[in-house]
């Protein structure tokens, strides 16, 4: 969980119809940057510490159904996403994809490739609605989080009620196929050399291959739009 006691804020903001600026705080913390800032109030902190670890620390007492997320769903989402996640346009698919991660052009959705539920409901209670977002409360955000699992068949149950209790026994399907970022262990990099960024190679770079469409959006489950020769 995000803590942040030395945050600093910026004290030269005039507030709307105040008559003057806000005064610096006594407890300036040493070495701040222009002599501005105090250190965050227990409040502010908390404000902004809405993260969710993937054991749940951060999670908000509360809980909601299959049955109650589906109502929002169709209020607050499925404008953009689909009655169903199968999304609209160009806004984002929620559902579906199994066993395309290993393919050419995979379908990665929250069934599919998400390996973690702490995810999906930080990121709902984070950045959505689009254009509202931290407008649902915590419940509607259990009950979001339930639907889209019932979207992707990772729950079948209808009355099932997602809680802060019950959150982490649900794992999603592509738990544990991330690896660490271990590049720092490469050979080039253990020699305590930085890596080659100017002339690497001995002779010029030549052109072996050139995009024979502009169009090379594939379709989801189609060929790729755009070719090579």
């Amino acid at each position: 969980m995000s803590k942040f006691p030395e945050a600093l804020f910026l004290a030269g903001l005039i507030a709307a119809g105040a008559a003057g600026i806000v005064a610096v705080s006594a407890e300036e913390p040493a070495g701040a940057p222009l002599g501005l800032g105090r250190v965050a109030t227990e409040s502010e902190v908390a404000a902004w510490d809405i993260d969710v670890r993937p054991d749940g620390q951060g999670l908000p007492v509360g809980s909601g159904t299959v049955l109650e997320g589906e109502a929002i769903f169709e209020m607050q989402c499925a404008s953009c996403h689909g009655d169903f996640g199968e999304g609209r346009d160009r806004w984002p698919v929620l559902a579906g994809g199994f066993d395309t991660l290993t393919r050419a052009r995979p379908e990665k959705t929250i069934g599919s490739y998400w390996p973690y539920l702490s995810t999906v409901y930080d990121y709902i209670h984070r950045a959505m609605p689009f254009g509202s977002a931290q407008t649902l409360g915590d419940d509607e955000v259990y009950a979001l989080t339930a639907y889209v699992l019932y979207l992707n068949d990772i729950v079948t149950d209808e009355d099932f009620e997602l809680s802060n209790e019950n959150f982490t026994s649900i794992e999603m399907p592509n738990a544990g196929a991330f690896v660490p970022d271990d590049r720092e262990q490469e050979a080039h990099y253990k020699t305590g050399a930085e890596p080659c960024m100017v002339d690497c190679k001995p002779a010029p770079a030549e052109i072996t291959m050139r995009a024979q469409v502009l169009d090379v959006t594939p379709d989801s489950e189609g060929a790729a739009g755009g070719q090579v020769d």
